[in-house]
């Protein structure tokens, strides 16, 4: 009887005993692999417990039994930062170094192109002028100086150094189409104001001029688009995340292992909603980056084609020789328009104009241009072509289109959800299937993220003013393409709107403000440059007005032989 009074008691303790062993074997799960996984990535082995502790300290992760000591999750917070910059980076830094290497590349063929340029016509000059050319070749030095300095982003407006050239090369040249007479500086301005009108160079200053400009604005653009490609990506690959970002991070990556689950990957449509919402901001870039790319694209076409820049500098040296010979050939009818239009200038003395007179007549020197051979000429830029450089950009500018919109997908493929099984994934709670949708990009579409809380309504500054940077480079790309170049209009930059650069305008006033910018095409120059015109009862030819000139197969060897004269 006593027996069967004490079994029910019995029975209570038997069932408290068991309960006790059950807690008890749950306590002391093992996180062996824990550890192992937290000891590999350089933490301390001390922070990570043996066996599962109460998770009541723990401000990410759940608080149910874990393997994550408070020390674990500060440092696996620390390592999301680090793992995020890193994820970021690595995509970043490639396409980074592609526009950094083919910008390199692009600017020493240019600069090697205007080298070899420069090397051909003193060499070409030299050998068809001797002399004569050397004791001028500062003028086509300078010319050379101009046009690298335009390249480089000097303040050079080109339309205007190339008519300052043709005015001083008419300047130097008119003194020797007439050696019997003595030209003050005063004078020779006055026959400078004429090139428009006289054209003493034929058409070759103004086709020159529309090919230089338009194969030097594509050029430098296009160049330019390079660098500040470059200079984007690694300025928004430098934006740190957000504490809201590295939490989710932390969340997706690391409190899986919080609970054992050290072998189980994020399910991919997570990873993409969290590297969405922490990628919102650069995200918003996808559009204006595309129009970028597409602008660059089309300049690119225009360098493979009419604004080839290889093919207008390489065979400058023939061109402005033609413009001389040019010169020569029509040095009477324009040394009387001069001379009714600037007056009659003074002759020489008697003994010095015999002297060139005698001179030249008993010279028999007939020296002609000719121009160099194909295998006389430098070898190409660079070791390269033109079209090489760009056929290679086109296809890396293809590739890196809808680069922003695409890098969460990229990130989270190449470094976590590869190979994934949607139905035992982590989804930031268990591992089971993720049920949300995934966001659109943009930091407008995160809203609404179910892992990572995004201010919308806070826009990055650094990515703010990326777009700015983009818009303004895809402006001066669709000029560049129709051969027009821009000069930017100073402008508040800390407020980012429009600005006259002249004091400010108001917008409720008749004057109308500028643009933000001003678009000079060749057209427009010379509508606005031209010079002071010879009436036509002024450029009249009268008879015998300059009977004395000497006919073009005089002037050739005189102009040689003037070379001991013209110091």
């Amino acid at each position: 009887m006593l027996w069967i009074s004490c079994s029910p008691l019995l029975l209570l303790v038997c069932t408290l005993a068991l309960c006790s062993l059950t807690a008890l074997a749950d306590k002391t799960k093992s996180c062996m692999e824990v550890r192992k996984v937290y000891e590999s990535k350089g933490f301390n082995l001390n922070d990570a417990p043996v066996h599962e502790i109460n998770g009541d300290h723990l401000k990410v992760c759940s608080q149910g039994h874990t393997c994550c000591s408070q020390a674990m999750e500060e440092k696996y917070s620390q390592q999301s930062k680090h793992d995020f910059k890193a994820a970021v980076t690595e995509p970043c830094s490639t396409l980074q170094n592609i526009f950094s290497s083919r910008y390199s590349k692009f600017d020493e063929f240019f600069k090697e192109l205007l080298k070899n340029a420069e090397t051909s016509l003193n060499d070409m000059f030299v050998r068809t002028y001797g002399r004569l050319y050397m004791q001028n070749s500062e003028l086509f030095k300078d010319f050379f100086v101009e046009l690298r300095k335009y390249y480089i982003g000097g303040n050079v407006i080109l339309e205007d150094m190339l008519n300052e050239f043709w005015a001083r090369l008419l300047e130097r040249m008119f003194p020797l189409l007439n050696p019997q007479y003595q030209f003050t500086d005063e004078y020779l301005e006055c026959v400078s104001k004429y090139i428009d009108q006289l054209k003493p160079f034929g058409d070759v200053p103004r086709k020159l001029k529309l090919q230089v400009t338009r194969a030097f604005v594509a050029a430098r653009t296009f160049a330019q688009g390079l660098a500040m490609a470059r200079d984007v990506i690694n300025k928004v690959s430098m934006v740190n995340p957000t504490p809201q970002c590295v939490r989710a991070m932390m969340k997706m990556m690391y409190c899986p292992y919080c609970r054992g689950l050290v072998t189980v990957k994020p399910c991919n449509k997570y990873c993409l909603n969290v590297l969405g919402g922490c990628l919102a901001n650069p995200g918003d870039l996808d559009a204006d980056w595309n129009n970028f790319i597409d602008s660059m694209l089309l300049v690119a076409e225009r360098l493979e084609g009419p604004f080839n820049i290889e093919t207008v500098m390489d065979p400058i040296d023939v061109k402005i020789s033609e413009a001389i010979m040019n010169m020569q050939e029509n040095s009477s009818p324009v040394s009387q328009k001069v001379f009714q239009g600037c007056g009659q200038p003074k002759p020489l003395p008697p003994n010095t104009n015999t002297r060139v007179s005698r001179s030249i007549s008993d010279s028999n020197i007939n020296h002609r241009f000719r121009s160099y051979s194909p295998e006389e000429r430098p070898t190409t830029a660079a070791g390269t072509s033109l079209d090489r450089l760009v056929s290679d950009v086109k296809q890396k500018l293809k590739a890196a289109k809808r680069f922003w919109s695409s890098l969460p997908n990229n990130i989270c493929k190449n470094n976590w959800t590869s190979g994934v099984n949607e139905d035992e994934c982590w989804n930031g709670s268990d591992k089971s299937r993720y049920m949300y949708a995934v966001m659109a990009n943009g930091l407008e579409n995160q809203v609404n993220n179910p892992d990572v809380h995004v201010d919308t309504t806070n826009p990055d500054i650094v990515i703010r003013h990326q777009k700015m940077a983009l818009r303004t480079m895809t402006n001066r790309m669709k000029n560049a393409y129709n051969g027009n170049d821009i000069n930017f209009i100073d402008s508040d930059g800390s407020s980012g709107e429009e600005g006259s650069g002249s004091g400010g305008c108001d917008p409720q006033s008749s004057t109308k403000c500028p643009d933000d910018f001003v678009i000079r095409t060749t057209e427009d120059l010379d509508k606005t440059k031209q010079k002071d015109k010879i009436s036509d009862k002024t450029v009249k030819t009268g008879s015998g007005a300059h009977s004395s000139t000497a006919s073009f197969t005089v002037l050739l060897p005189s102009i040689i032989l003037l070379v001991r004269l013209w110091r």
